[in-house]
């Protein structure tokens, strides 16, 4: 009987002291959400506040006095808790050389660095399982059988694991807990884990509200094409409008149904709409971005594509031509300000609707889109407002939306 009161009385202590972390950790939220809600008062087109290496301001910002003060909120409070459970390949590790690649650099920068990451788990504000969906499809996908189960399967027996080993999952039903896929499978392979799918912060770049993503609580993560793990030398900055003179550019396999119409609509068609299924022989493909003023970025199989980071690297204005994408960032960054949107059925009016923007508007969505480039650019290590930390910011802004 002394046993087992010791038992539930040490039980008793440790549910306590989860309860009073808690407690601290949703103060400092609440806090966070006040001063960002004051903050958000101000129109400004700058931000009020000092920063030494970069002020957000223009109209790229829905509200660039409120972005401003959350990013700071988050650098000064925010604690990321990261799940030791797991072996490498399929846990703690991920691609960095391929279509994938801000898959692994986002796994590798979360485990490795020390800014956001905690190793005490009661004071962590979310809790991320490094699990690599590519990784699974990789090593458990068996070649042409068209079953994604193997991945599920492994998916929902992390988290049971997870769930098992810690109180936290339970604590929330997963509401606090973050996974990230830059594999087109890994919304699907999700929901084999019904409140991973359904509560957890899910960082997807397949950010397709047709298949599950929620804005509110999922985050849209950029698709980028690194080849060899970074950014090769040349690849940010362009020519001034003046000095391009192709009205539009796409050169790109037939993926899925919006780039067929594009094709039958435009390829070989035009000299001012450039479209090809592959490159001209001798032609450089990332010379042909920045000959372009714009650059489309119509959706593949999925609704993802890395033209739309490819063409901003290249100052090129991105034409993004999708249905039910959510672009990366956009409850901070108005993609308005500094692309063009084109629906699926306008495709066939494709150049009417480029000519139809005067000189005057182009210089102005070119000189955002190179203001907006520091958002996406892959450093390492990262370096403030870049894409990684913007990743962790739109976490931060979905943390802010809980309440436990």
């Amino acid at each position: 009987m002394v046993g087992k009161l010791r038992i539930n009385v040490s039980s008793l202590e440790l549910q306590e002291r989860h309860r009073s972390g808690l407690g601290k950790i949703e103060a400092s939220l609440a806090r966070a959400r006040l001063a960002i809600k004051e903050a958000g008062r101000v129109q400004n087109l700058t931000s009020t506040y000092d920063d030494p290496e970069y002020v957000p301001r223009g109209p790229i910002y829905r509200n660039a006095n409120a972005f401003h003060r959350s990013y700071l909120e988050m650098e000064r409070v925010f604690k990321i808790y990261v799940y030791e459970e797991g072996e490498a390949p399929l846990v703690h590790y991920g691609p960095c050389k391929s279509i994938y690649s801000t898959e692994g650099s986002f796994i590798h920068e979360i485990e490795m660095g020390n800014m956001y990451r905690t190793r005490d788990s009661g004071e962590a504000h979310v809790y991320f399982l490094p699990f690599s969906v590519v990784e699974m499809v990789k090593y458990l996908f068996v070649l042409n059988s068209h079953d994604m189960s193997p991945i599920g399967d492994a998916i929902a027996d992390y988290v049971h694991v997870i769930a098992n080993a810690h109180p936290f999952w339970n604590r929330s039903l997963g509401a606090d807990h973050v996974m990230l896929s830059c594999h087109d499978w890994g919304p699907y392979t999700s929901s084999f884990a019904p409140n991973l799918y359904n509560n957890s912060i899910r960082v997807l770049c397949n950010a397709n509200t047709s298949e599950g993503f929620i804005p509110s609580k999922d985050v849209s993560y950029p698709e980028i094409h690194l080849i060899t793990g970074e950014l090769l030398k040349g690849l940010l900055g362009g020519p001034s409008a003046s000095r391009r003179h192709i009205l539009a550019f796409f050169a790109g396999g037939l993926h899925g149904q919006i780039r067929h119409v594009l094709m039958e609509h435009w390829k070989d068609k035009d000299k001012d709409v450039q479209v090809y299924e592959h490159v001209p022989k001798g032609v450089d493909y990332n010379s042909m971005l920045k000959k372009s003023k714009f650059c489309l970025c119509p959706s593949g199989y999925e609704v993802a594509s890395p033209r739309v980071v490819e063409a901003i690297y290249a100052e090129c204005v991105p034409v993004l031509i999708s249905d039910s994408y959510v672009p990366p960032f956009s409850d901070v960054l108005d993609w308005d300000s500094f692309s063009v949107q084109v629906k699926v059925d306008d495709i066939p009016n494709i150049k009417k609707i480029l000519m139809g923007i005067s000189p005057n508007q182009y210089k102005r969505l070119q000189r955002r889109v190179k203001q907006v480039q520091r958002h996406f650019v892959v450093n390492g290590p990262p370096k403030r407002f870049d894409i990684f930390h913007m990743t962790v910011h739109s976490i931060w802004l979905r943390r802010l939306n809980i309440r436990l």
